[in-house]
């Protein structure tokens, strides 16, 4: 394949990038340097307003994996991927809705508080050391994927631009903390949409207009988007996506730190609210440039295309490769996609260095050491974040030697984010699971999404559930010919691997996160369950009234003897007082009174809760 080579104006475009984030790393740090608490470094003082935080949600999770990854999906198996719309739209609901009042009364840093405030400590460490390993290994393979894409197409340097990223990314991180992680997500999220919007204009005009590329489109079957086949086993459905994929972006959204993170950085709830529903927006215009552009490059390869044919080697460099078609003459556009192709790596990055750092400050230094001085943390903070981003950039090295890195980074991702959606679902829902079945529902589900995912990739699913739509390589000139790709001959296979291991990998987030409830709420029987007086209320989302709502009866029923209408809970909620336990006999789950936290207060005019009520009790 020939390399079509970056230009000066290129580089110009692409460096600035980088040099925009770094400066909004240092100018947080010169703004904010008087307010040296590790509150302020790690969750912005809590008093940011919804508008940076919505770009920069949707910047985190749409990394370049989405920029480069979904338009080569659409490209190969069709516009179904336009169902993720309803997905999208579940997740956010729920999260807002459901996860979200949960976390934020409660006054937490890290989610995984959550979990030793309703379990205990054991609990919460387990679910913190799996987020940390997660997290590394996904970071390392976002950081390398999109390079490898973007080096064997354009010629851009692949360990220069991965080293840029990391160093970047942990630069501004120790600089400015979570303020500069979110305002230079608010950057790059335009500079992805600029990016899209640049390749859907030009690859428009070269396939004759949006109405060439639509009838394109058609005629070759990608627009067959609404199919209801419930069969499971089939990868991309109507219900696999809309199911499915609710669960796998439910685990690794509603759940997560990096989520959660910014969403408790708002200064009020109703802002988190909103940051969650307009970041909603935001995927909504990812997604459909994301889909649209995949169609355009079905239009323009619609006669030649370059995977089957050999002038690319992965369907990864596919949207590089056509970018680097259609801009051949005009200098520094290309540039200005790579641009967007990192703005989504960046983003990713410097959220999850963030997280990680919170969590392990938070779950694990605070627990050791609890009665360190503000500056002395914000140093370890800081260092914290240099830490991961040595780790996140030394795991893009190994993952130059894994093979098929985006597919099996994504699955991982689904594969520990079912089991932790069962696991705060289980907190958050069920009052009477006690910790036993917290600890052995996690490891169920986890023991359930790792076997299929494994199975799957040793046994691949038949070709009749996974292959693409026809390609046609008729108008390709014979250059370097190679032999039309066929699927691959299927060896020897146990029974089981046409079932299970079949599994569409957008199950395998359901999988983990059902076996989780499952075994949680049996495990809690079978060693006696929790009683619901033993419960803070606030600890419980009470979704039965809205099923119950015409009997009180019922509903209490429901409550599990959780006091949900407790009048001194009503009361602390209105004047905005703290949550504090008087004794350590309240919540018998081995948890010790010094490391309950402060409720956040209630702000009767805005009809929200609100952080200051907790900085004004921090500063006391």
């Amino acid at each position: 394949m020939e390399v079509k080579s970056f230009v000066v104006w290129d580089y110009v475009v692409f460096a600035a990038l980088f040099i925009i984030s770094s400066g909004i790393g240092v100018f947080f740090a010169i703004k904010e340097r008087k307010k040296a608490t590790s509150r302020e470094f790690l969750v912005g003082g809590r008093q940011m307003s919804f508008g940076p935080v919505a770009l920069s949600l949707t910047a985190s999770f749409m990394s370049a994996v989405t920029v480069l990854g979904t338009p080569s999906d659409v490209y190969r198996f069709g516009a179904s991927f336009v169902v993720f719309f309803i997905a999208y739209a579940l997740v956010i609901i729920f999260t807002s809705e459901l996860f979200l009042p949960v976390f934020y009364r409660s006054g937490i840093t890290s989610t995984y508080e959550y979990l030793q405030l309703r379990f205990n400590k054991l609990v919460r460490y387990a679910a913190t050391v799996i987020y940390i390993v997660q997290t590394i290994l996904y970071t390392g393979v976002v950081v390398y994927a999109p390079a490898l894409a973007l080096n064997q197409v354009t010629g851009f340097d692949l360990w220069g631009s991965v080293f840029a990223t990391g160093i970047v990314c942990t630069f501004y991180c120790t600089l400015g903390g979570l303020k500069a992680v979110v305002w230079t997500d608010a950057f790059q999220m335009v500079v992805m949409i600029v990016g899209f919007l640049t390749v859907l204009i030009q690859g428009s005009a070269y396939a004759g207009g949006l109405h060439n590329v639509l009838e394109h489109s058609r005629n070759g079957s990608r627009l067959n988007i609404f199919d209801f086949d419930p069969d499971p086993l089939r990868r991309h459905t109507f219900w696999t996506i809309s199911v499915g994929g609710t669960f796998t972006w439910l685990g690794i959204y509603g759940v997560n730190q990096s989520t959660i993170q910014r969403c408790i950085s708002c200064k009020t709830e109703k802002h988190a609210k909103l940051a969650l529903y307009f970041n909603l927006l935001g995927l909504w215009v990812i997604l459909l440039c994301a889909v649209f552009s995949g169609l355009i490059m079905y239009s323009y390869f619609r006669d030649c295309d370059p995977w089957t044919s050999g002038i690319i080697s992965a369907p990864d460099q596919l949207m590089p490769y056509f970018v680097m078609e259609i801009f051949p003459t005009m200098p520094g556009l290309p540039g200005l996609f790579v641009a967007c192709a990192f703005s989504g790596t960046l983003s990713t990055v410097a959220a999850s260095i963030n997280a990680l750092a919170t969590v392990t400050f938070e779950d694990f230094v605070k627990s050791c050491f609890p009665h360190l001085s503000d500056k002395l943390s914000t140093w370890i903070s800081k260092g914290l974040c240099l830490l991961f981003g040595v780790l996140c950039t030394s795991m893009a090295m190994a993952a130059s030697l894994m093979g098929g890195v985006i597919q099996a980074a994504l699955s991982i991702h689904g594969m520990c984010g079912g089991p932790m959606l069962g696991l705060f679902s289980l907190g958050i829902l069920f009052p009477f699971v006690n910790w036993k079945g917290a600890l052995g529902g996690l490891l169920s589900g986890i023991t359930l999404s790792f076997w299929v995912a494994i199975g799957a990739f040793i046994y691949p699913a038949p070709a009749s559930k996974t292959w693409p739509l026809p390609l046609s390589t008729d108008q390709c000139v014979s250059l370097n010919e190679t032999e039309p790709m066929s699927p691959p001959a299927l060896t020897s296979r146990p029974a089981i691997a046409e079932t299970w291991y079949s599994l569409s990998y957008l199950y395998y987030s359901a999988v983990g996160c059902l076996g989780c409830i499952a075994a949680g709420i049996i495990i809690s029987f079978l060693t006696g369950h929790q009683s619901g007086q033993d419960i803070q209320p606030l600890l419980i989302r009470p979704v039965c009234n809205l099923f119950c709502f015409w009997s009180k009866k019922y509903k209490t029923l429901c409550w599990c003897g959780v006091q949900h209408d407790s009048g001194t809970e009503q009361e602390n909620l209105e004047n905005g007082n703290t949550w504090k336990q008087g004794d350590e006999s309240v919540l018998q789950n081995g948890l010790k009174q010094e490391s309950l936290v402060h409720l956040p207060g209630y702000d009767p005019k805005d009809k929200s809760y609100t952080n200051m009520a907790l900085e004004k009790i921090t500063h006391f």
